[in-house]
């Protein structure tokens, strides 16, 4: 293991000027050569390039990952920004890694530990206590006693109401499932071809069919509730604003929508899908930051021999004169040969930024430049000396309370609030009251931060790519995130004094650091445009691409971002397959 030592310094707008030295630790394949020649090369180790080599390695195919990062994990990445404090520099929560996957890989055996959350979310109001009681929160937990008492405060038809809806949308996400752990169905697969290749074609429709027949009766509820907003959804259940605003959330995080943009229901759902540790729903801190899921992944990878390399910067995917991929050359000049190639880069990335421009039509480059990667996040984690202390829940000694487990809900007491920040970040400006989700990942996870101190994840709404029309400077960054600090102290005063670091990534930084296309988290929108069948277009779905021999293997691909390691697995499995019937 090397280690790298960096400096930076930041000003706090003459509050407080400090100097970072700061370590980041280079993860490498320990003493191994990079060979000539591979079966598989894996563009890219983020969680699903890793996932899908490890398959392609267990299936008897030799595979190499090159990184092109100083350290593996893509966005699920764990990073020392400030001396001592570690974090989950892009991604920050697991949920949606799929359980087949957590076995087959055996990531419990190669060192994942996951801390469990409960309760899960947290809103405090902004407003005057009764009394001089405290202001009020919503508090949201596995238990439903203590959801209804929650819920109770601002609404007892809400409260009665909350069971219902939650088996509701379970039931819904539990029908998807299965959807969820292959490839979309083969439609041309079904419609053309020798009898033999459609009748093995139509085996893909049988998740489709079982979806179906599970959903019953309840396929048009569903179809509504990935067609409609979030608003015609939640209006019909609730009446209470920040029960309304919390559940909005979930359909927005990561998406350049509003409440009322139709077709948001579908993101509500996907993150009811997530499940931990058998159980439904549940999302978690992983040791050590998220990057501690991706070492887990290539520590299984590599137990199966795959060789995996940090700094390897790949350049351009080798086509041979048969329009077939042979292999990478790397910005440095050096060759590797394979068999196939897998990219876990976006599409965008992948064919307009690897892929030699003659090996592709000019039809299938303009339809690539119109995949949306519209994104309205930007990521701020932050160092600080000492608990944020919240007025609507107020805990002694800087002792955590049950709600600093959380998704804490800032800015989100009801849907306007939400509206207006997506409606003007819509015309190019910044909210000037941003959606904010913070978390704290080290009030569970003590190997984080030093003694006293903690990590705080500010993932941030709604921020456009460009501000009206011009690119972010460095005053910009720093005046919106003075905004976003402004706004967690009236929450939670002395916030801003406890700041001892901040990191602030807009769509451009998380688009130059991670390679996310438009900075957008999901390698693309999760819109229905750009779900299932055609995601990320109607002819592209199979993780195959029009050069033989390469393949998407990205959350680009179905079932889309978010949705951990399934993307690789099923690229990894067409992989395969088609390498037998070569």
């Amino acid at each position: 293991m090397a280690a790298a030592t960096m400096a930076a310094a930041w000003t706090n707008r003459g509050r407080r000027a400090v100097i970072f030295l700061g370590t980041v630790t280079r993860c490498a394949s320990s003493h191994t050569a990079l060979k000539s020649q591979y079966d598989a090369l894996v563009i890219g180790g983020g969680h699903n390039g890793l996932v899908a080599a490890a398959y392609l390695q267990k299936g008897g195919l030799r595979t190499a990952v090159l990184e092109r990062r100083h350290v593996l994990g893509g966005a699920a990445v764990s990073e020392e920004i400030f001396p001592g404090f570690q974090f989950s520099r892009c991604s920050y929560l697991l949920s949606l890694l799929r359980p087949h996957i957590y076995a087959d890989l055996e990531l419990k055996k190669h060192g994942l530990k996951v801390y469990m959350r409960d309760p899960h979310a947290f809103t405090p109001m902004l407003e005057e206590g009764m009394k001089g009681a405290p202001p009020r929160s919503l508090t949201l937990g596995s238990d439903l006693a203590m959801n209804q008492m929650e819920i109770g405060k601002f609404s007892q038809k809400d409260a009665k109401a909350y069971a219902d809806f939650e088996a509701y949308l379970q039931k819904l996400a539990g029908a998807i499932h299965p959807l969820l752990d292959g490839p979309p169905a083969d439609v041309p697969g079904v419609t053309a071809g020798s009898l033999r290749k459609r009748l093995a074609a139509a085996k893909t429709l049988m998740p489709l069919v079982k979806c179906g027949l599970k959903l019953g009766a309840n396929i048009p509820a569903f179809y509504e509730l990935i067609t409609a907003p979030a608003t015609k959804i939640l209006n019909r259940w609730f009446e209470s604003e920040p029960l309304k605003a919390t559940l909005a959330t979930d359909a927005l995080i990561g998406a350049m929508c509003g409440p009322s943009s139709p077709g948001n229901g579908y993101v509500l759902l996907h993150h009811v899908m997530g499940e931990l540790e058998k159980e439904k729903g549940a999302w978690g801190y992983v040791e050590g930051g998220m990057g501690g899921v991706s070492q887990a992944i290539a520590s299984s990878a590599r137990s199966y021999g795959v060789d995996i390399f940090t700094e390897k910067d790949v350049g351009q995917v080798l086509v041979g004169s048969d329009g077939a991929a042979k292999g990478v050359v790397l910005m440095d000049g050096t060759e590797i040969h394979s068999k196939v190639v897998l990219s876990n880069a976006t599409p965008y990335v992948t064919f307009k930024n690897l892929t030699p421009k003659a090996a592709l039509s000019p039809e299938f480059i303009k339809a690539i430049d119109q995949i949306d990667y519209t994104s309205p996040v930007t990521k701020i984690n932050v160092a600080v000396d000492k608990l944020p202390n919240f007025l609507a829940s107020p805990t002694p000694d800087d002792k955590p309370g049950p709600h600093h487990q959380c998704s804490i809900h800032l800015n989100c007491e009801n849907m306007e609030i939400l509206e207006t920040a997506y409606s003007e970040a819509l015309n190019g400006r910044p909210s000037t009251r941003p959606m904010l989700e913070m978390t704290i990942p080290s009030v569970l996870d003590p190997t984080l931060a030093p003694p006293g101190c903690h990590v705080v994840s500010l993932f941030t709404q709604f921020t456009p790519y460009h501000i009206e029309g011009r690119e972010w400077t460095d005053q910009d960054r720093e005046a919106f995130a003075d905004n976003v600090f402004d706004w967690v102290e009236q929450y939670a005063p002395g916030f801003k004094k406890s700041v001892v670091g901040r990191d602030i990534l807009t769509p451009p930084d998380l688009e130059r650091i991670f390679g996310l296309t438009g900075g957008n988290i999901f390698h693309g929108s999760m819109s229905l445009d750009q779900l299932y069948l055609v995601r990320p277009l109607p002819f592209l779905s199979h993780h195959r691409s029009p050069i033989k021999g390469l393949y998407l293997c990205g959350s680009g691909c179905h079932p889309g971002g978010g949705v951990m390691g399934s993307p690789g697995c099923n690229a990894a499995r067409i992989v395969m397959t088609d390498l037998k019937h070569r």
